[in-house]
């Protein structure tokens, strides 16, 4: 008998060849899912001082208004002043929830946030996701 578990929510490695951080989600998450899930990401991002990240949002399906709202205005702001310098976040994700995203009444783009000590972009391809954070890393670490 053949059991089908669902993968796990998460998946984070630090890629030290890129110096980024790669979060995976598999799964759309309940709510009540995601302060532990956040919270592996904040110790793994400090442990590996990485303030360039990746996350693979294509299984997820919705972006909970409240959850948004929190991550900008607090656990992205409150992870850059903790790294000790601007983060960068690359959210990879698919047409339908990307589509969602923008269309939302307080979408920002990337391009609006200079003066925030974070920026936050979408895409649809995992290699200009990971160029556009390898553009924003100091010279030198590759």
């Amino acid at each position: 008998m053949t059991s089908y578990l669902n993968p796990p929510l998460l998946q984070l490695a630090h890629r030290p060849d890129l110096d980024i951080l790669v979060g995976r989600w598999g799964y759309q998450p309940e709510l009540h899912e995601l302060p532990a899930v956040y919270e592996l990401v904040e110790t793994t991002a400090l442990q590996e001082h990485s303030r360039f990240w990746l996350q693979d949002i294509r299984r997820r399906t919705y972006n909970d208004p409240e959850t948004t709202a929190w991550l900008l205005n607090s656990f992205f702001p409150d992870m850059a002043r903790r790294l000790g310098g601007r983060l960068f976040v690359a959210y990879l994700v698919g047409p339908t929830l990307h589509d969602s995203i923008v269309s939302q009444p307080g979408f920002i783009s990337a391009e609006s946030y200079d003066s925030k000590p974070f920026v936050v972009s979408f895409f649809g391809d995992e290699g200009k996701a990971t160029q556009w954070l390898q553009a924003h890393q100091p010279t030198g670490i590759h």
